[in-house]
C-alpha cells in the first residue's frame, strides 16, 4: 500500500463528500434491515392465521397491509439513500481520476526532451489513462464496497446471532470460501486481462505504425506481409481473450453456486432447529435466507476489492515512477526578464546523456542584438545543439551560455522561451486548421496577422488554392502538406510571434533556392530588431548573415562574413563553388 499513500492528499481534499458518503451508507444499511424483519413478522401473522385463525380477518388484513408498505417504504428509502452514497463515494473518485491525469499531464509537460528520447509514447499513454483507471477503481468502488460491507456485517451479524447464534454460524460457514474463491478467480482474471491489455497495445501500435507508413507500405509492395503479420498479432490477442473470457465465466456462476448453498443450509439446518424448537418462530427463517443473500455479494467483495487493491498498488507504482522522475530544465528565477537578443557563448562544450556523443567543444562567439549568425557544416557537427541549449531544451554542462550577459540558467524559463521563436528541423503541425497552426505562435493574432505571416512565410498562395483556405484541417502530423509547405507554415508559425530571438534550425532544406531567397528576405526585413540565427547546410541561406560559423566535430573551424570566407581556403569555399556550380548546372 505504501505506492498508494500518494492519492492520500486527495482523500483529505474530498473528505467531507466521503464523510457525507460514510454516513448515508450507514442510513442506507439500517432502512435496508428493516425488510427481512417485517418479512419475518410477517410470515409469522400468516402462520399465526393458518393455524388458529385467532387473529380477525380485518386485523389480519390491516397487518399485511401496514407491512408491505413498511417494506416498501424502507426499499425506497433505502434505494435513494444509495444512490446518494453512489453519488457521493464514486463521484470522488472521478474528481481524484481528474486531478491525478491534470498532475501525470503537468508533470509530462516539465519533463525535458531527454526524457522523451528515454520512454516510449505508448508507456506514457499508458501511465495517464490505463493506469490512472486502475487507481481511480481503488480510489472509488474498493472504497465504496468496503465501507457497504463493514457496515453490513456491523449491523447484521448481531441480528442474526440475537436471532439463532447456532444457525448464524451454519450461514455464514460457506461465505469465507466464497471470499476466498472470488480472490484467487479475480487474480487469475487480472494476470490474463494483463496479458490481453499487452496483446491489445501491441496490435495499436503496430495498427498505427501501419498508417502512418502506409506510403512506404505501398511503395515496397508489402500489403500481404503486413496483413500476414497483424493476422497473426490478432490470432494470438483472440485466443489470449477466449482465455480470459473462459474464466470470467466463472465468476457468476461460483456465486450462484455459494449462495444456493447457503441458503440451503439456511433451510436444512434452520427447519431442523424450527422442529427441534431451538429457533421460535418460522419468520426468522425467512429473515436468516435474506441476510444470507444480503451479506453474499459485499463478502464477495472483499475478494474482488482485494484484486482491485493490488491492481491500483501496481498501477501507481508506475505513476509514481515518473512523478518521481526528476525534471532536468528546471526554472529557478521567478521574476520576469525583458530580453534584448544579445547572444554570447562561452567555452561551451556539451555532450548528449542518452548516447555520450560530444556534440560541441569549447564553443566561444558573440551576436549582437538584432544580428543574424548563420551557422553551417556537417550533419552532426553540432549546429542544431547551439540552438538547443540558446532555448535551454537542454543545459549547458560546461562553460556559459549567455543572452544579455546573463546566464540562461539564470533568467526566467517562461520569459525565455517567449521570447525565442523556434522553427525545427522537422517541423510538426498539429491535426488543426492552418490557421489555428499558425496562430499557434500567438493565440491572439487576429486573421489578418495571420495572413500577412503567411505572406512573408511564402505559403499564402498556396493556402488559397485549398478548397478551405485557411481553415483546411490538417491531417496527422500536418500530412496533408508537402514537407515545403510544412516547413513554410512552420515559419510563418515563429513570425507571428514576434520574438527577439529566431532560431532556424535548417527549415528551408525542403523548398527552392529562389523560394528560399524570397523567405529570408522577408524574415531579415522583419527581423531588423531580431537575433537570427539561421543552421543551413547551404551557402544561399549563409551568404547575408551578419556572421557566419562553420562548424566540424563540434569545433568552430572557420568564421567570418560571406566576404571573408569565399576568399578563405576551406569548407565554406568548397561548399560555394559546390552549390554554384550545381546552380549552373
Amino acid at each position: 500500500m505504501n505506492a498508494l499513500k500518494h492519492i492520500n492528499k486527495y482523500f483529505l481534499k474530498y473528505k467531507r463528500q466521503l464523510i457525507i458518503g460514510l454516513i448515508i451508507t450507514i442510513v442506507a444499511r439500517v432502512f435496508s434491515l428493516v425488510m427481512p424483519v417485517v418479512v419475518g413478522k410477517t410470515l409469522d401473522v400468516v402462520k399465526a392465521k393458518i393455524d388458529g385463525g385467532i387473529i380477525d380477518s380485518e386485523v389480519f388484513q390491516h397487518k399485511l397491509l401496514i407491512n408491505i408498505l413498511l417494506i416498501v417504504a424502507a426499499t425506497i428509502i433505502s434505494g435513494l439513500f444509495t444512490f446518494w452514497m453512489r453519488q457521493n463515494i464514486i463521484n470522488v473518485s472521478r474528481y481524484i481520476e481528474f486531478d491525478l491525469k491534470n498532475e501525470i499531464f503537468a508533470h509530462y509537460e516539465k519533463l525535458s526532451l531527454n526524457f522523451y528520447k528515454k520512454t516510449r509514447t505508448g508507456d506514457l499513454m499508458s501511465r495517464i489513462s490505463e493506469d490512472v483507471g486502475q487507481v481511480r477503481m481503488y480510489a472509488g468502488p474498493a472504497i465504496m464496497y468496503s465501507i457497504q460491507t463493514a457496515v453490513l456485517f456491523l449491523s447484521v451479524i448481531p441480528l442474526m446471532i440475537y436471532q439463532s447464534p447456532k444457525l448464524t454460524l451454519y450461514t455464514l460457514l460457506p461465505l469465507p470460501i466464497l471470499s476466498y474463491s472470488i480472490y484467487q478467480l479475480s487474480k487469475s482474471i487480472h494476470q490474463k486481462s494483463t496479458i490481453v491489455q499487452q496483446f491489445l497495445s501491441k496490435i495499436s501500435t503496430f495498427a498505427q505504425e501501419t498508417f502512418s507508413g502506409i506510403s512506404v507500405i505501398k511503395a515496397y509492395v508489402l500489403e500481404s506481409q503486413t496483413n500476414a503479420n497483424l493476422v497473426l498479432l490478432a490470432h494470438e490477442s483472440k485466443v489470449k481473450n477466449l482465455d480470459l473470457a473462459k474464466v470470467q465465466a466463472l465468476f457468476f456462476p461460483l456465486m450462484v453456486l455459494l449462495i444456493g448453498f447457503s441458503n440451503i443450509l439456511v433451510i436444512y439446518i434452520g427447519g431442523k432447529l424450527y422442529i427441534s424448537g431451538e429457533i421460535a418462530s418460522i419468520g426468522v427463517l425467512a429473515e436468516f435466507l435474506i441476510y444470507v443473500n444480503m451479506l453474499t455479494w459485499p463478502v464477495a467483495t472483499v475478494g474482488w476489492v482485494s484484486s482491485i487493491v493490488q491492481r491500483a498498488e501496481a498501477s501507481q507504482k508506475r505513476i509514481n515512477e515518473f512523478l518521481e522522475t526528476k525534471a532536468e530544465i528546471v526554472n529557478t528565477v521567478v521574476q520576469t526578464f525583458r530580453i534584448s537578443g544579445k547572444i554570447t557563448f562561452k567555452n561551451v562544450s556539451f555532450t548528449y546523456d542518452d548516447t555520450n556523443i560530444q556534440a560541441l567543444k569549447n564553443i566561444s562567439f558573440e551576436l549582437e542584438k538584432g544580428k543574424t549568425l548563420a551557422i553551417l557544416g556537417k550533419t552532426g557537427s553540432g549546429k542544431s545543439t547551439i540552438l538547443e541549449l540558446i532555448s535551454r531544451t537542454y543545459d549547458v554542462a560546461e562553460g556559459e551560455a549567455c543572452i544579455d550577459g546573463i546566464n540562461v540558467k539564470n533568467i526566467n524559463l517562461e520569459s525565455l522561451r517567449n521570447s525565442i521563436g523556434m522553427v525545427p528541423q522537422n517541423p510538426f503541425l498539429f491535426s488543426d486548421s492552418i490557421k489555428n497552426n499558425i496562430r499557434f505562435g500567438d493565440v491572439n493574432a487576429t486573421d489578418e496577422e495571420v495572413i500577412e505571416a503567411a505572406k512573408n512565410a511564402f505559403i499564402h498562395h498556396n493556402i488559397l488554392t485549398f478548397r478551405n483556405q485557411y481553415n483546411t484541417i490538417l491531417g496527422e502530423r500536418g500530412i496533408t502538406l508537402s514537407g515545403g509547405q510544412k516547413q513554410r507554415v512552420s515559419i510563418a508559425r515563429a513570425i507571428i510571434k514576434k520574438p527577439k530571438i529566431l532560431l532556424l534550425d535548417d527549415c528551408l532544406s525542403a523548398v527552392d533556392t529562389e523560394t528560399e531567397e524570397e523567405i529570408l528576405g522577408n524574415i531579415l526585413k522583419l527581423a531588423q530588431n531580431t537575433t537570427t540565427i539561421i543552421v543551413s547546410h547551404r551557402v544561399s541561406s549563409a551568404k547575408n548573415a551578419d556572421k557566419i560559423i562553420i562548424l566540424k566535430d563540434g569545433k568552430i573551424i572557420q568564421e567570418g562574413t560571406h566576404n571573408e570566407l569565399i576568399e578563405q581556403e576551406g569548407y565554406y569555399k568548397e561548399l560555394y563553388n559546390k552549390q554554384l556550380t550545381e546552380k549552373d548546372s
